[in-house]
């Protein structure tokens, strides 16, 4: 247990540290504060990123350990019938009462209504890829929920849309189904 208690006193000490130097960094060189305003206010943040790296370096981001005994049921790989190109993206029919699939690991980053796209989620995946999946009835997330590969995102009927985006470009969904 006491070596536990230092690794969590290493943790917030290097928090502590990192803060005081981009504190006094940004007091005193005007390069950094512009560069870390654009970086702060005019980027977005890969927090599925940001996530899988605290975890290489820090372990899990919470400070006890969570024992879930249930186990993951669905783990499935997309399936579709056919997929033709729509708006930004790709239109793929499914099945009727199709269960979707997480493409890969991500951040849920949006829930809502995107015009011609009906129910939508995005996830953010930890490549920085934005995955929009579209046309979803019935949503199985919440908002900033870590989901692993395969992992079950909702239900759609018949038709689901892809949108496949990286730094505000669309991307060519071919590369990633």
């Amino acid at each position: 247990m006491k070596k536990k208690k230092h690794h969590y006193v290493f943790k917030f000490m290097f928090i502590v540290l990192l803060t005081l130097v981009c504190m006094i960094a940004l007091k005193q060189n005007a390069s950094f504060k512009k560069w870390f305003n654009k970086q702060v206010y005019e980027k977005n943040m890969n927090f599925a990123y940001v996530n899988t790296l605290y975890k290489k370096y820090f372990g899990s981001s919470f400070p006890f350990e969570i024992k879930d005994k249930s186990q993951t049921v669905f783990h499935e790989k997309l399936e579709y019938e056919k997929a033709n190109l729509y708006l930004d993206g790709v239109k793929l029919t499914v099945k009727d009462h199709y269960l979707v699939p997480i493409l890969n690991t991500g951040m849920v980053v949006f829930i809502g209504k995107k015009e011609g796209y009906g129910n939508t989620v995005i996830v953010e995946e930890s490549n920085g890829v934005e995955v929009w999946y579209g046309n979803i009835k019935q949503i199985d997330v919440n908002i900033y929920d870590l989901k692993e590969k395969g992992e079950y995102l909702g239900e759609a009927s018949k038709e689901i849309y892809l949108v496949f985006k990286k730094d505000g470009k669309i991307l060519n969904y071919k590369d990633y189904i």
